[in-house]
């Protein structure tokens, strides 16, 4: 019987979808309406003997992005590009560009990749060797800190981007990690250690004693908005305090605001979508640290309180979307059939319609790793010959209306990547804490 009332709910919502569209988009949204349908695995699929199999066959897929669509030259990724590997065409507004957080989570990729035994270690020293040179002598910067958006192949400024102080940190995450991963290599320790040291942390404070900006622009000086609540900038305040030139106070740990939520049982501190539980701890192990001052709060475990919320929230979701479950769940900032969103929850956000996320999962595999893993392969299993292909998931797709993105996005693929890395073996987060000076910063925040 619920299996006869979700395809009248599926049947509704399509035909209501339907009236909006081209003739020919409807022909199109009713052929991947009508797939989308069934469960029945694709021909065409491979059947995954196993969990590390079927991690391991992503993760191979999605590191090929990292090499596929950089710049070997400049070693920028690109911030985007065609789920089959193609770049988007001259006109479109996402041509060349790159992103330097994606670049942050490429140079880490490169990392895992000779791990993995997927690239040759030579070959990935001379991408990395002349990256960090790229950085350190040629890319337009101020104070050390680094604009969001870069022309991939001269890396000068696109989009009249600000300089972005957590793209610039997600960046800087990722050349630490190299600095440790090669730390036989005298020139990549070298070019990464001059990248970190002269970065101004103090400059980004912009007057302020504890809260950095989010950023600066050329035409007219420091955004207003601060990191001053919960979010993804705790990678970016750990960089700031153990800064080994212009270091910020330990103190400034504690200037931002914690919000607390509650939700299906679960009690965590929360701020935004999923993703901002997930990118700082790509590299910082905050298992078994707390913070010395009351609540006494552990990072992880609050990140895996979130996860598991955020799984329980798509679930009561499924009464208005029925594709969400217990096995298939996630929402998170990303594409959408209308633009990108930064959607997620609890609580609600009203633009939820039924889009699945995979990254959403995916970034949480360090956290839940059954969880997560089993969402992935139910994804990959219903819709795996829609949805699946060169690069592993496409960013986003929304089975009850048939729509199903044409893109991967670099910073999305590389959550998944560096996630899957440390729920595998826990090497990310082994390379990027052997950095002295993320220790002290650990140290000076007072997390024990």
């Amino acid at each position: 019987m619920k299996s006869i009332k979700n395809e009248s709910f599926r049947a509704a919502v399509l035909i209501a979808s339907l009236l909006i569209l081209s003739p020919c988009d409807r022909i199109f949204a009713i052929l991947v309406q009508h797939t989308t349908s069934t469960s029945k695995p694709s021909a065409g699929k491979t059947a995954f003997a196993t969990d590390d199999a079927f991690i391991d066959d992503l993760c191979h897929r999605i590191f090929q992005y990292f090499i596929e669509q950089a710049d070997e030259a400049t070693g920028l990724v690109l911030d985007r590009a065609r789920v089959d590997g193609s770049r988007h065409e001259q006109e479109h507004a996402s041509h060349n560009i790159a992103s330097i957080g994606a670049t942050g989570f490429g140079f880490t990729a490169l990392c895992i990749g000779v791990d993995r035994h997927w690239i040759d270690e030579n070959q990935a020293r001379a991408r990395l060797r002349a990256g960090l040179r790229f950085f350190l002598n040629r890319a337009e910067n101020a104070h050390g800190w680094f604009y969001h958006w870069m022309d991939l192949k001269t890396g000068e400024r696109r989009w009249q981007s600000e300089i972005s102080s957590i793209d610039t940190a997600l960046l800087l995450a990722g050349i630490l990690t190299v600095r440790q991963r090669f730390a036989n290599d005298p020139e990549i320790v070298a070019l990464a250690t001059r990248i970190y040291e002269r970065v101004d942390f103090q400059w980004m404070l912009n007057g302020d004693r504890l809260l950095l900006s989010h950023g600066w622009k050329p035409e007219a000086g420091f955004l207003k908005s601060r990191w001053d609540n919960y979010s993804e900038h705790t990678i970016l305040n750990v960089l700031a305090i153990g800064s080994p030139a212009h270091a910020i106070p330990g103190e400034s740990w504690y200037g931002w605001r914690r919000q607390w939520m509650t939700y299906a049982g679960y009690r965590y501190i929360t701020g935004g979508p999923l993703f901002i539980h997930q990118y700082s701890h790509s590299w910082i192990d905050y298992r078994g640290l707390k913070e010395e001052r009351p609540p006494h709060v552990d990072y992880f475990e609050n990140s895996v309180r979130a996860t598991l919320a955020h799984r329980a929230f798509c679930k009561e979701l499924s009464r208005e979307f029925p594709d969400y479950s217990d096995t298939i769940w996630g929402i998170t900032a990303s594409d959408s059939a209308k633009g990108y969103v930064a959607w997620g929850g609890p609580p609600r956000d009203p633009a939820i319609d039924g889009t699945i996320v995979p990254c959403a999962a995916g970034g949480s595999l360090m956290f839940t790793r059954d969880l997560s893993v089993r969402a992935l392969r139910a994804m990959y299993e219903k819709f795996g010959d829609r949805v699946y292909g060169r690069y592993g998931f496409v960013d986003a797709f929304n089975p009850l209306t048939g729509w199903i993105d044409t893109d991967v996005i670099g910073i999305d693929l590389g959550i998944t990547l560096l996630s899957a890395e440390n729920s595998r073996s826990g090497k990310v987060w082994k390379w990027f804490m052997s950095n002295k000076e993320i220790v002290e910063a650990l140290h000076r925040a007072r997390l024990r």
